[in-house]
């Protein structure tokens, strides 16, 4: 009986350690906003693609484009610059998992 109970010991402090470095470990979504942003959301956006649109390296047409979001693309927004440019993570189609700027007139809340 004695091995029975230093397992269930064992076992319940090994759960408690994992569930702690579970609980501290950041989410797999995370994303680092970075300093252009104007304005942050409290919780993402969950918006799509209205028609193709570049999802670029920065707020404004002369950044580089990182891909296209074709129409019904799920993006999250995390953040914007003056309700202008939105910076997200696309969530499907090619580009899945980039996360860029797209121009805000391009994407709808889903």
């Amino acid at each position: 009986m004695r091995i029975v109970t230093r397992i269930a010991a064992t076992a319940a402090s090994t759960a408690v350690l994992l569930g702690g470095a579970v609980l501290t470990a950041p989410p797999a979504s995370a994303v680092s906003l970075p300093k252009s942003c104007t304005w942050e959301w409290a919780w993402p956006l969950k918006q799509e693609a209205t028609s193709a649109v570049n999802l670029r390296s920065g707020p404004g047409t002369k950044y580089a484009s990182l891909g296209i979001l074709y129409k019904g693309a799920r993006f999250t927004e995390y953040c914007n610059k003056d309700h202008d440019w939105s910076y997200g993570k696309v969530t499907s189609g090619p580009n899945n998992g980039k996360v860029g700027w797209v121009k805000t007139d391009y994407v709808r809340w889903n």
